[in-house]
């Protein structure tokens, strides 16, 4: 099977559950905030615990900004066509381009039935699926006439084509049977299977099914983007598909791309913390290994890492002024003097642009112990520079999140502040509503953060010591330094209640989170700068 070169995507498959309405919404918008690509909602008008699919993409477009929108997969049997095309131009048009199509055949047509939906059998159900791809396009064209579908189960005849979308929106088919598969190759722009039902063994003989029919149809196979539905669970021992560690996960998915062409995973959880790790650990990896393999090109580590910490800081990446520290000056270091750069590895740790904005340290930098020189004359596999880049992708993920916390921070308590601000009744709870939106914001980052030092200090770092007992000293230190970044983190719930409480709360956020920012970057830069190297050459576990 060739690698097809797609952009990889990543996205979420959520379970639009109508008690729990505002939750899947917050999911969606999390989708967004951990630099996924694609919330995706499954479609079932019939299931009476669920919310309307198509209302319920409108909202989350509407409560995002980046992130692109589908079903998955629509209910083509209960969504006339026509009607259903000119849902989905207008969302897209108002989204400006974020809607794609996940469609469907039908399935369960007793239930179908039941809503006063057509009673279908399989075979019936992909005909009625090739007219209504039909009646779809034909509305979105909008430069011809007018739109004319004779069809047995979808006539549209005489209806004026339009809206047109707002980009080509890709039509994804759900597909498992031949004619399904063959069906997907002649006409879509998509394949969407999930997982529970096209496992691992059963992908070579579909994508070959689906090839066939492109290329018996005019088309290249590669015009058919593969896409995959995944679930899976971040214990055991990676001996099972998606069944380990999240650097199991990468590289399976990776051998996936390679392999078999896919392009776009999309994680079906409603676990807020699974959704975390899989954009911080799993999507990283994966982007890492395939990239490697490909031979691609793009920014350097060095490039995105710097970015992301100037990010964070406010500053230039080529450029750190030098900044005022408790009565001394400092000056940043740029990326080519840092310690634990390796030329044959590729990978730059982050830089500390030496910037503190907090008038107190927590612990003495200077007494900070160095690991040994890496070996000048060693090479490095692609997978072992994907464990190199893994730690620095990780620690990006936490420096986007910081910088985002610290700009609600910073929008909440300039508002708070305002002396001219009315005091009416509404504004105060406006004000009230925003300060805890801020308290539910920091307490999710501050439980990411815990969890990943978690995750080192009872896996990563014990792997370390025993596999090169040289690097002791630099572990216990980073362990200590864990344990003073959960105290400051306490300094920030401690804060937020203050913030809450009383009318001044703002000084003591700004205090706790500047705090907050000096030990948590340091700490982040002191860890690659040791521990990149020799996470390439040991591996991760």
């Amino acid at each position: 099977m060739a690698d097809y070169g797609h952009e990889l995507l990543f996205g979420t498959f959520l379970t639009p559950v109508a008690e729990q309405a505002q939750r899947v919404v917050a999911l969606a918008q999390l989708t967004e905030q951990v630099g996924l690509d694609l919330v995706t909602v499954q479609d079932h008008p019939y299931q009476a615990r669920f919310l309307d699919t198509w209302t319920l993409l409108s909202v989350i477009a509407a409560s995002t900004s980046t992130v692109r929108v589908s079903p998955n997969v629509a209910n083509l049997p209960l969504r006339p066509p026509a009607v259903l095309a000119r849902s989905v131009a207008t969302l897209d048009i108002l989204s400006g381009g974020r809607v794609e199509l996940g469609l469907g055949a039908g399935a369960f047509w007793d239930a179908i039935a039941a809503v006063g939906g057509p009673r279908l059998n399989a075979a019936q159900g992909v005909d009625a699926l090739k007219e209504g791809i039909e009646v779809i396009r034909a509305v979105w064209a909008t430069g011809g006439g007018s739109v004319r579908v004779d069809g047995r189960y979808h006539r549209v005849w005489g209806a004026h084509p339009g809206p047109a979308p707002a980009h080509d929106v890709g039509i994804w088919l759900g597909a498992y049977k031949r004619r399904m598969l063959d069906l997907t190759g002649r006409l879509a722009d998509g394949w969407l299977p999930s997982s529970a039902y096209a496992a691992l063994d059963a992908l070579p003989a579909m994508n070959a099914a689906i090839d066939e029919a492109a290329v018996d149809a005019g088309r290249s196979p590669g015009d058919v983007r593969r896409l995959y539905n995944i679930s899976g669970a971040f214990t055991g021992s990676g001996g099972d598909f998606l069944q380990g560690p999240a650097h199991v996960w990468a590289e399976q998915l990776a051998e996936l791309t390679l392999t078999q062409g896919m392009s776009a995973y999309i994680l079906a959880s409603d676990d807020p913390d699974d959704i975390r790790r899989f954009a911080a650990e799993v999507v990283p990896g994966v982007r890492e290994l395939v990239e490697a393999e490909r031979g691609g090109s793009g920014p350097s580590a060095a490039d995105r890492s710097g970015a992301a910490d100037a990010e964070v800081r406010g500053t230039s990446a080529a450029v750190v002024p030098p900044v005022r520290v408790g009565g001394t000056s400092t000056t940043g270091t740029s990326p080519a003097q840092v310690r634990g750069a390796v030329p044959a590895l590729g990978v730059t740790p982050t830089p500390d642009d030496g910037v503190r904005l907090a008038d107190v340290q927590v612990w003495d930098e200077s007494t900070r112990p160095t690991g040994p020189d890496p070996d000048p004359d060693r090479t490095y596999t692609a997978r072992q520079r994907a464990a190199g880049q893994h730690l620095v992708d990780i620690h990006d993920h936490l420096r986007k999140e910081l910088t985002e916390i610290r700009g609600l921070v910073d929008q909440v308590t300039t508002g708070a502040m305002d002396p001219g601000a009315a005091r009416s009744h509404i504004n105060t709870m406006t004000m009230r509503q925003n300060n805890w939106t801020v308290g539910t914001y920091c307490e999710s980052y501050c439980r990411v953060v815990t969890t990943h030092h978690t995750l080192e200090d009872q896996s990563l770092f014990p792997h370390l010591r025993r596999s090169d007992p040289r690097l002791t000293p630099v572990v216990d230190r980073l362990q200590q330094e864990h344990h003073a970044i959960h105290e400051v983190l306490e300094g920030v719930d401690r804060a937020l209640v203050a913030f809450v409480g009383r009318p001044d709360g703002h000084k003591e956020l700004r205090a706790a989170m500047d705090l907050l920012t000096d030990t948590l970057l340091s700490h982040l830069s002191y860890e690659e700068r040791e521990l990149v190297e020799p996470l390439a050459r040991l591996g991760l576990h």
